[in-house]
């Protein structure tokens, strides 16, 4: 690797040059299975035809112009967002922890037309919503915050799925102004909101007069089986949420989407982007969104799903370091009873693309197009996989 950049990954030792569905290929020519979609990005699989022409077509015809001016495509791709989702309006930026800083300055925004002085978001034990400094104070992982104090104030922390613990703080608080919530925590060991969790903030943001802002950037775009991961409560809608990952496929692009009381904060001055929102990036999303409902693959993330889960379940039957396989959609956890980070670079050995998240939780994040095969041999690399490693490891357990 290039030695002139900077050292913030401890990468794998592999250099992938081509792509096509659900493989990736290396320089050797060596074929993976990619169960990673670059973390929750190319849910359209690599090199999609679609996708292609969409960004072949684009940069041929306008790439950039600036927020200064109308967008076509940018206005397409906010409809469409609207339409979906039952929200109101878009703000485009590049990146999910753009889209959260968006989400942040809304609720700082709100409080400040509500006269509220020194306001206060709820945010989660566990949580993760990025690496700049007011994302990564909202984020509950004091590893990566270290190094980086003083923090920016005005966040509150509860243990994700407490509903009890935020009505103790709107009692003890007169300045919460938000809810800032994961509908499944994807960094924090891939743990769904408990059923009921999302309902019951909804609730609590409406009486105190909240904002309820969920963080849907791993989450959104299919990845749950819905939409949005916030949609499997059925009726619900918050007041705003952060997109960016699957909806570029791997272009680069962020959104923060507003309804009701947020829908009409931001207004001429307020906020901005440079590069946000430009032809490509949302001609590309626009193309991302009719791909997925063109091709019924939201159906398809819950079928997948479904099969993938109980072939885990069937494989790792009777294995007492297995404690559950869990998630939601293709976001799926095998929470092991140890540290397992190692199987990382054991299933590149083998072919297979995989993370470990929590420090003992496999994730798994293929993409919405896989086949029944390559589920099937997904299945079987893992549990063999991790069967070797578990006989090889029987003594390491945490406590």
């Amino acid at each position: 690797m290039n030695s002139h950049l900077m050292p913030t990954y401890n990468r794998q030792p592999v250099t992938f040059v081509r792509g096509e569905g659900a493989r990736l290929w290396d320089e050797a020519g060596r074929e993976y299975l990619d169960a990673l979609s670059g973390i929750a990005v190319t849910g359209l699989g690599h090199a999609h035809s679609d996708i292609s022409e969409a960004i072949c077509e684009q940069a041929k015809t306008l790439i950039h112009t600036s927020n200064v001016y109308g967008i076509e495509w940018q206005a397409k791709l906010a409809d469409r967002l609207a339409e979906v989702s039952g929200m109101e309006s878009v703000f485009f930026c590049n990146s999910g922890a753009e889209a959260n800083e968006a989400a942040i300055k809304l609720a700082r925004l709100f409080a400040h037309n509500k006269k509220v002085e020194d306001p206060h978001i709820i945010v989660m034990e566990t949580s993760f919503h990025g690496r700049t400094l007011a994302t990564l104070a909202a984020t509950g992982s004091p590893a990566i915050q270290k190094g980086f104090e003083p923090l920016v104030g005005g966040f509150l922390r509860v243990p994700y799925g407490d509903l009890a613990a935020i009505e103790r703080l709107a009692g003890q608080h007169d300045n919460i102004v938000a809810v800032l919530v994961e509908p499944v925590q994807g960094e924090g060991g891939v743990r769904p909101a408990p059923k009921g969790f999302l309902r019951g903030i909804r609730a609590l943001c409406d009486q105190h007069d909240w904002l309820m802002m969920v963080d849907e950037v791993q989450t959104g775009i299919g990845r749950t089986g819905r939409w949005f991961g916030f949609q499997h409560e059925d009726g619900l809608l918050p007041d705003v949420m952060s997109l960016a990952k699957g909806l570029g496929n791997g272009v680069p692009i962020g959104a923060s989407v507003g309804a009701g009381k947020a829908a009409k904060l931001f207004g001429p001055g307020n906020h901005g982007t440079t590069f946000g929102g430009n032809p490509l990036v949302c001609r590309v999303g626009h193309t991302v969104l009719h791909v997925i409902e063109r091709d019924g693959l939201l159906e398809r993330a819950t079928a997948l799903s479904e099969q993938i889960r109980h072939g885990l379940m069937a494989g790792f039957e009777s294995e007492p370091a297995i404690i559950e396989v869990r998630g939601l959609g293709l976001l799926i956890g095998v929470v092991l009873d140890r540290p397992c980070g190692e199987l990382v670079r054991r299933a590149l050995d083998h072919g297979l693309l995989i993370n470990v998240t929590a420090g003992s939780v496999i994730r798994l994040l293929p993409p919405l197009i896989l086949t029944n095969e390559q589920a099937e041999e997904l299945v079987a690399k893992l549990v063999a996989l991790v069967r070797g490693w578990l006989a090889e490891n029987a003594e390491q357990v945490t406590d």
